[in-house]
C-alpha cells in the first residue's frame, strides 16, 4: 500500500512546493497536526467532558473549555512560529568519495523570532535552531558522499514544535540542492605516455634535456615508481629517497586514461590521486579521458577542472 501511495504523494507535493534554492513558508507550504503529546492530550480532553457530563460537575466542565482553549491557541502559535521563516540553500564543497559531504542551509526569521525549528532530512535526524527576529542562522546538514559525480539529497523537513508540543508544524522544501564528489584517491603508478626504453628513468624524456640529468632527492611519495628509489640512503638510515631527474620535472605530463587498466572507478581514482599529487607540486600536466581532453597546464583553477571531468565523466546529467 506504501508503494502505492509514495509516488502519489511525492508527485503532489512536488507540485505544490516546486523546487527553488530560496524559499518563504505560507500557509499552502505548512502542514499542521498534532504531535503524540498532542494526541494523547486530546484523548484526555475527551474522558475530562464525559466525566463533567456523567457527574454534571461545573468545575470539570470549566477544567474542560480552558484546556480545549489551550489547545487551539497552540495551533495559531505553532503555525505562527514556522510561517514567514525563510530558507535559503548556500552550496556544498565539493569531497572525495567516502567523505561527508556539507550543505549549508539559511534561515531567515523575516521579522519575529522563531523558536526551537528543527531541520534535516529525515524527521530522525533533526538539527534545532533558534533565529533571532531581524537576524539570520547558518546550518550545516551532512551526508555521506557514496558515489562520485552530483549528490541530489532531496527534500528537506522542516518543523517546529514550539510552544507546548502538542502539535507539529511541518513542510518538505526541495532547495534545489548538489553537491559534487570527486573519485576517491587511489596510490598507484603515475599513468605516463610509454617511451621507446624499457627502463622507467629512460622513458621519462623531454625536449631538449637528457635523460642524465640528475636533479637531487627527495622523499618518497605514494604512487613513486619502486625503480627510482635511493637504496644507498635507505641503508644508511636517511629514510626512504627517491631519485629525482629534471626530465620527469621539466616535460609535459599527460594523464591518459587509456594507458590505465582495470574498471571504470578504479581507473579514475588513480587519475585523481595524480591530480592531486602533480597539483600540490606545482608540476603542469594535462589529462585525457575518453573524449575529453585538458591541455597541459598548473594551478588550482586546473586541478579544480581536472576533478570535476573525473567525477562527472560518463554520470548521467
Amino acid at each position: 500500500m506504501l508503494v502505492k501511495v509514495r509516488p502519489l504523494w511525492q508527485s503532489w507535493i512536488a507540485r505544490r512546493i516546486p523546487p527553488s534554492p530560496s524559499l518563504q513558508l505560507n500557509q499552502r507550504r505548512i502542514f499542521i497536526l498534532p504531535s503524540g503529546q498532542g494526541v494523547a492530550f486530546g484523548v484526555a480532553l475527551i474522558l475530562l467532558l464525559l466525566i463533567a457530563i456523567n457527574y454534571q460537575n461545573s468545575l470539570a466542565y470549566g477544567l474542560t473549555f480552558l484546556l480545549m482553549s489551550l489547545f487551539i491557541v497552540a495551533i495559531l502559535h505553532t503555525y505562527r512560529n514556522l510561517g514567514g521563516l525563510r530558507l535559503t540553500a548556500l552550496g556544498a564543497l565539493p569531497v572525495f568519495v567516502g567523505e561527508q559531504s556539507c550543505f549549508r542551509v539559511r534561515l531567515e526569521g523575516e521579522g519575529r523570532a522563531r523558536r526551537a525549528i528543527g531541520i534535516g532530512w529525515s524527521e530522525a535526524d533533526l538539527q534545532h535552531a533558534d533565529v533571532r527576529a531581524q537576524g539570520a542562522e547558518e546550518l550545516v546538514l551532512a551526508l555521506p558522499a557514496q558515489r562520485r559525480g552530483w549528490l541530489r539529497p532531496g527534500r528537506l523537513r522542516v518543523e517546529s514544535r514550539f510552544p507546548l508540543g502538542l502539535l507539529v508544524a511541518w513542510s518538505w522544501l526541495d532547495l534545489a540542492q548538489a553537491g559534487l564528489v570527486y573519485p576517491q584517491p587511489l596510490p598507484a603508478e603515475l599513468p605516463l605516455e610509454a617511451g621507446p626504453a624499457d627502463d622507467a628513468e629512460e622513458g621519462l624524456r623531454a625536449s631538449g634535456q637528457g635523460v642524465d640529468d640528475f636533479q637531487g632527492l627527495r622523499a618518497y611519495q605514494s604512487g613513486d615508481s619502486r625503480r627510482r628509489l635511493h637504496w644507498k640512503a635507505y641503508s644508511r638510515g636517511q629514510g626512504l629517497l627517491v631519485k629525482d631527474f629534471a626530465a620527469l620535472a621539466g616535460r609535459n605530463l599527460w594523464l591518459d586514461f587509456n594507458l590505465l587498466g582495470g574498471d571504470l572507478e578504479s581507473r579514475l581514482s588513480r587519475l585523481c590521486h595524480w591530480v592531486l599529487q602533480l597539483s600540490s607540486r606545482g608540476q603542469p600536466f594535462g589529462l585525457r579521458l575518453p573524449g575529453v581532453e585538458l591541455p597541459v597546464a598548473s594551478g588550482d583553477a586546473h586541478r579544480g577542472a581536472c576533478l570535476r571531468e573525473l567525477a562527472l565523466f560518463g554520470v548521467q546529467p
